[in-house]
C-alpha cells in the first residue's frame, strides 16, 4: 500500500492518494469513510484508490500501521 500527495490536475490543491489496496468496493468506502473521519476533511473513491482532500500522509500512514497494514510513502 502507498501513500502519495498529488497536486497534478487540481489547480495547485494537495490531495493525499491511497494505491494498491487489497479491498473491493464495500470495504473501499467503509475504509475512505474512517479516514476521512480521522482527518476531518472530504475524500472519495476512485479507481480502486482513497483520494482525501490535502496534505494528511503522516496521519493516514500512522492510523493504517495501526490497523495492521503495511503502508510505504511514496513520492517525497
Amino acid at each position: 500500500m502507498r501513500v502519495r500527495l498529488e497536486t497534478k490536475g487540481r489547480k495547485g490543491k494537495g490531495v493525499t492518494v491511497i494505491s494498491g489496496l487489497p479491498l473491493d468496493g464495500a470495504d473501499l468506502e467503509r475504509l475512505c469513510r474512517q479516514i476521512k473521519q480521522r482527518c476531518g476533511s472530504g475524500g472519495t473513491v476512485k479507481d480502486g484508490t482513497i483520494e482525501i482532500q490535502g496534505d494528511h500522509r503522516e496521519r493516514i500512514m500512522e492510523d493504517l500501521s495501526g490497523q495492521g497494514w503495511t503502508v510505504k510513502r511514496a513520492g517525497g
